[in-house]
């Protein structure tokens, strides 16, 4: 990845060349108009090279330099044979001669390896690979020869033109001169600007009041974009007129003189080599003035070159009480008394209109939304993955496709562009610096390699080798190659896909966090029990893990330390966090003999269930008895027998849980494993009640209660209360059945116990709803919602429960909106048990036409 950022950056270098001598050769044909000899001459000099910058900015692949530099020579020597040493300047002659040299040289070179049989591979073998890079570097040498003496020559004939002219007008004042005085107005506006409008009206209010303003943000993100636009706001107009102006600070050396040079001509001061700020202070207190530093990194960055006087110098531009001074930069050092504003990703609406209006005519669609989501919604990344797809003219689910595979068409169209962004924050000094030794690229790739990056707590146990660690985290953010983000050091999709390590098992320092990670993972979970608790920080860290098991299975598909840990893995999502995980088609793609499938297979069965697809858990754990059975593990035979006895409740098929139940007994008491036994006491009762036998299920789990006295069986107490709380509640005994839930509800809050206190305050929320008593069923409702926030699904049902709450007690308009919340909510979860919320919300609506207008019950 870096060869090619070198390459990328080689070639950028080339093109920046080609582009400057164009321009001065457009420059100086535009000036020598009253010498029709040299403009002709001039002019064919400026379409040489743009033939020239337009081949390689085109021509991608390094086979084609062969043709190119045929190409060039051959216009060269056109356009060369058709003026005199006199008639183009001696200096301009004498460059031209040593470029079409250089690239000749390069020809010869190519065509050399032509006839070796070599050319066809240039780009597969290394010392080839080399040899082109030597010669592009010898063409982006020449290039600067050619553009330094290009320059002098055309400032030459500039001033001779300004003399003849100032001698044709009699001694008037020059009209080049004057236009040069009114200063440079700004780029226009970029065309196509979505969102953003809150910002862009408190950056314009700020800017009135000739407050100074950063805007501090990652590479691409849209700050030039929305500077751009804020000078072009009708208010910003009205109020600055010709006095708005734009210094793209990457455009000059970071030094005073170049800086001074430069912010004299932009503002018209007519100072042609300023020495000190104070020789344009006359000039700068003379009017308001909105000036944008752009790419202002360039000049602040603390490690760079005389770092501390441009400071100096803009915090003392800023300092102007007439002047408005707005920076955008990735860093954020930056002037005091200057409001930094981080600049945000766009909004999916924004990032919407962005891709549909650059693709052209599209109906929307949730693709391209999966897509824009993936990006992060990182301005520069959707405009360019909007830019490839039209100019492929690719239909949606084609350009998911090339995203999914990355082939070679989309990541030179896509990573190249991306990749220019990138590198110029790891080429900044401060960077530069802090990777010394290595550690903060390595470190860079970690974070990036995990979807929500490193947690701060983390860092001392993951990387207690590196002692700067804090001091580098910092510095990320600082340089916006990272945020923070509910305390965690993480990075946008797009640079998180740039600088994640491309051979992750060679990256010690990410090695070393996996280790941690499984580390944590070897803990043996039951609600009650030592580790149960310090487990739940499975519920910020899942999606991370999630990574790492999903990379490094592909890796190895048989090593028992990767496998163990994805079954630990999945039993910390069953009891901290249920949900689907996208580690399921490896885990059935397993051997049927590999010593972990069944395990995973049963910590994969569990997630179902909450994701209301009983039915696909039932068949998991089906498979998994399977294996236990031929792998003779009769605890494990007991377990899974135990889960699906608990699983056919939700199924409805009592008789056969009961079957399942009442084996895994037997196979407990010979194992004379107690807690076991206890359990499926439980599971038996719970089937019982479910199986219309009340009696029996009430009677069944009394005597299994107080046989609870082991300790560390308060969580199977818990629910055994839970039963019971069912049992009175079906016998339409709510004291009692209120009474059961209470007790039940103070030991889940004494453990804190998420999934039982979602349950029971359901539970409670119910019987006072039967109560009619209203405030005391929502009261319990809102508690399950506090405890469902990291379950969606689980959320969904609460929120459905609360509406059916108001919808009882005829508040309608609250109970509409609660209902819509819902199904919102469980379909974006792909909740499978949504049409029940359908239901509630289409009788809310029909209750809502049918009540009476004010009118009527007038």
């Amino acid at each position: 990845m870096a060869s090619k950022s070198r390459q990328s950056k080689g070639r950028d270098g080339v093109l920046t060349g080609l582009d400057v001598a164009i321009q001065l050769l457009s420059v100086a044909k535009d000036a020598c108009s009253v010498f029709p000899h040299a403009q002709i001459a001039l002019g064919s000099a400026c379409t040489l090279l743009t033939i020239i910058r337009d081949t390689m900015g085109n021509k991608r692949d390094f086979v084609d330099l062969g043709l190119f530099c045929a190409h060039v020579c051959d216009a060269l020597n056109r356009g060369l044979g058709e003026f005199s040493t006199d008639e183009l300047g001696k200096s301009v002659h004498e460059a031209i001669e040593q470029l079409t040299a250089t690239i000749a040289e390069i020809k010869e070179k190519v065509d050399e390896k032509g006839k070796r049989n070599l050319f066809s591979r240039i780009v597969n073998v290394k010392s080839d690979k080399d040899a082109i890079a030597g010669w592009r570097q010898a063409l982006a040498e020449i290039l600067q020869v050619f553009n330094t003496e290009l320059h002098i020559d055309t400032r030459v004939a500039v001033e001779r033109c300004r003399r003849d002219v100032l001698t044709a007008l009699g001694g008037q004042q020059d009209p080049s001169q004057a236009s040069i005085s009114s200063g440079e107005l700004p780029p226009p506006a970029p065309k196509a600007f979505f969102g953003r409008d809150g910002l862009i009206e408190e950056i314009v209010g700020r800017a009135e009041k000739l407050e100074s303003i950063a805007l501090i943000g990652a590479g691409g993100i849209g700050k030039t974009a929305i500077a751009l636009t804020v000078l072009d706001h009708k208010r910003i107009r009205e109020r600055f007129g010709d006095n708005r102006r734009f210094i793209r600070c990457d455009e000059f050396p970071p030094s005073r003189a170049d800086f001074l040079a430069r912010l004299s001509k932009v503002i018209g001061a007519g100072v042609k080599t300023p020495k000190e700020l104070a020789s344009l202070r006359p000039f700068l207190s003379s009017k308001q003035m909105l000036i944008i530093l752009d790419n202002a990194e360039s000049i602040l960055d603390p490690k760079g070159t005389d770092s501390k006087e441009m400071s100096k110098m803009v915090k003392e531009l800023s300092d102007f009480s007439n002047i408005c001074i707005c920076i955008t930069s990735r860093i954020s050092n930056v002037p005091p008394h200057c409001k930094r504003l981080e600049i945000p990703t766009l909004t999916k609406e924004a990032a919407r209109d962005v891709f549909y209006s650059i693709y052209g005519d599209g109906e929307w669609s949730s693709i391209i939304d999966d897509l824009l989501q993936r990006l992060d919604l990182h301005a520069l990344s959707v405009t360019l993955l909007a830019t490839v797809a039209s100019d492929n003219k690719w239909s949606y689910d084609r350009l998911a496709k090339e995203w999914g595979e990355r082939r070679s068409q989309f990541k030179t169209s896509y990573n190249d562009s991306l990749a220019a962004t990138i590198e110029l924050s790891l080429t900044s000094p401060t960077f530069r610096e802090l990777d010394k030794n290595g550690n903060a690229r390595h470190l860079l790739e970690v974070v990036a390699f995990y979807p929500h990056g490193v947690d701060e707590k983390n860092l001392k146990q993951f990387f207690p080798t590196i002692l700067d660690r804090q001091n580098i985290f910092d510095k990320f953010c600082v340089l916006s190659l990272a945020y923070r983000n509910n305390g965690f050091v993480t990075m946008l999709a797009p640079l998180r896909d740039y600088l994640s390590p491309e051979v992750p098992e060679s990256s010690p320092l990410l090695c070393a966090t996996k280790d941690c990670y499984f580390t944590r993972l070897s803990v043996d979970l039951y609600p009650g029990r030592p580790g149960f608790a310090e487990a739940e920080w499975i519920k910020s860290e899942d999606v991370n893990v999630e990574r790492l098991l999903d990379v490094f299975t592909s890796i190895d598909m048989i090593a028992p330390d990767i496998w163990d840990p994805c079954a630990k893995f999945l039993e910390h999502l069953r009891w901290h966090k249920p949900r689907l995980t996208v580690l399921r088609s490896k885990i059935e793609g397993l051997p049927e003999d590999h010593p972990f499938k069944s395990r995973c297979l049963f910590g994969l069965s569990q997630s179902f269930g909450p994701a209301g697809n009983q039915p696909e858990g039932i068949r998991l754990l089906t498979h998994a008895l399977t294996l236990e059975r031929k792998r003779g593990d009769d605890f494990r035979v007991a377990l899974t027998l135990k889960y699906l006895a608990e699983a056919k409740v939700e199924t409805g098929d009592e008789e056969e849980g009961m079957k399942q139940a009442g084996e895994a007994l037997e196979i407990y008491k010979r194992l004379g494993d107690t807690a076991g036994q206890a359990e499926c006491s439980y599971v038996l009762a719970h089937l019982l009640f479910h199986n219309d036998e009340p009696d029996a299920a009430e009677d069944a789990i009394s005597k299994m209660i107080d046989s609870l006295t082991e300790k560390g069986q308060d969580f199977l107490l818990c629910r055994s209360h839970c039963v019971l709380g069912e049992v009175y509640a079906e016998k339409e005994e709510n004291e009692e059945a209120i009474a059961q839930y209470k007790m039940a509800l103070e030991i889940a809050s004494h453990f804190n116990w998420w999934l039982e206190l979602i349950s029971i305050h359901a539970a409670l929320a119910q019987l006072f709803l039967d109560e009619d008593e209203f405030d005391d069923a929502s009261a319990h409702i809102e508690r399950a919602k506090s405890n469902a926030l990291d379950d969606a699904h689980t959320l969904g049902h609460m929120t459905k429960f609360q509406a059916r709450i108001w919808y009882q007690q005829h508040r309608l308009e609250d109970a509409r909106c609660e209902a819509l919340r819902a199904l919102e909510i469980l379909e974006r979860a792909n909740c499978r048990k949504i049409k029940e919320s359908r239901e509630l919300l289409q009788d809310i609506e029909g209750a809502i036409k049918e009540r009476p207008s004010e009118s009527d019950s007038d």
